[in-house]
């Protein structure tokens, strides 16, 4: 029997339910997290809980002196010794302003609610066959101060998701209303030009992912020089390789753009150095 965590309670899976008044239902009124899972334990929650905040403060929500670090940590933790994750798995966390009200709600407090569930794989595989994508153009996403997050207004990735599907693609890269290309369906990316990393900057409106992060930071600390700037379709064709970043799926490789094909020499690297540091991150915390 799979367990949720919510409301300070850890529930059967089958007994969870929500309210028809709950606002992420009603009106995505909040933020999530996806988490991966090495080894048992939750991967660079620090990072997903800095960003929850920050999040969590932009939209307005309380945020309770008993909604530390360590405690989320422990909630997490407990839920996967009761689901029986002990090597891989995945994690997400809603959290969303629990209110009544309509869209003005009566008040501004925070709730959350913890899944948990088992993935087969341990670490991050580089699949042998790369993703073909292109450009959703149906719709563009608007540049604004909660563009960076990642907050429960998802149907913009949602239609790019479709599109993608009925088009035959593996996904979807988003452009912003200023025609600059950002971000995929559910991953940030990166292209590869002469050994240097480039990836959509966050004034461009692209989430800050929290795996995009840990990319340029592990490859500043391997001397690989990374750029955050505004790309377009142009350097796309001009780029060696093309890759995605996703905190539960790590990097996926691009095969193809169009009739651009892609290498993964770069790709190859960077998932090498980063299952080393999800091991010795892993080893860290499983002995707190």
């Amino acid at each position: 029997m799979n367990y949720v965590f919510h409301r300070g309670e850890y529930i059967a899976e089958n007994q969870a339910h929500i309210a028809k008044d709950n606002r992420a239902f009603r009106f995505g009124d909040g933020c999530f997290e996806s988490i991966r899972v090495v080894n048992g334990v939750a991967l660079y929650l620090e990072a997903h809980f800095a960003r929850a905040m920050d999040t969590l403060r932009a939209l307005k929500i309380d945020i309770p002196h008993t909604c530390t670090l360590d405690t989320l940590r422990n909630q997490v933790q407990g839920l996967l010794q009761r689901n029986q994750i002990h090597a891989g798995g995945r994690v997400r966390i809603t959290f969303y302003r629990r209110s009544n009200g309509f869209y003005l709600p009566k008040s501004n407090d925070l709730s959350y609610f913890i899944e948990a569930e088992l993935m087969l794989d341990n670490e991050f595989n580089l699949s042998p066959v790369g993703k073909n994508v292109d450009i959703f153009a149906d719709l563009k996403k608007d540049v604004n101060r909660l563009s960076v997050f990642k907050t429960l207004n998802t149907q913009i990735y949602v239609m790019a998701a479709l599109h993608a599907q009925e088009k035959g693609l593996d996904d979807a890269l988003i452009q912003n209303n200023r025609m600059a290309l950002i971000e995929s369906t559910s991953s940030n990316f990166f292209i590869v030009s002469n050994g240097v990393l480039y990836t959509p900057q966050l004034q461009d409106g692209c989430v800050g992912g929290t795996m995009r992060m840990i990319i340029i930071n592990l490859a500043l600390a391997n001397q690989i020089k990374v750029y955050e700037c505004t790309l377009n379709p142009q350097n796309l064709l001009a780029a060696d390789e093309m890759f995605l970043t996703n905190a539960v799926r790590g990097i996926e490789w691009v095969s193809s753009y169009r009739t651009k094909r892609y290498y993964n020499q770069m790709s190859r690297r960077l998932v090498n150095m980063l299952n080393e540091q999800n091991v010795a991150y892993a080893a860290k915390y499983k002995q707190v």
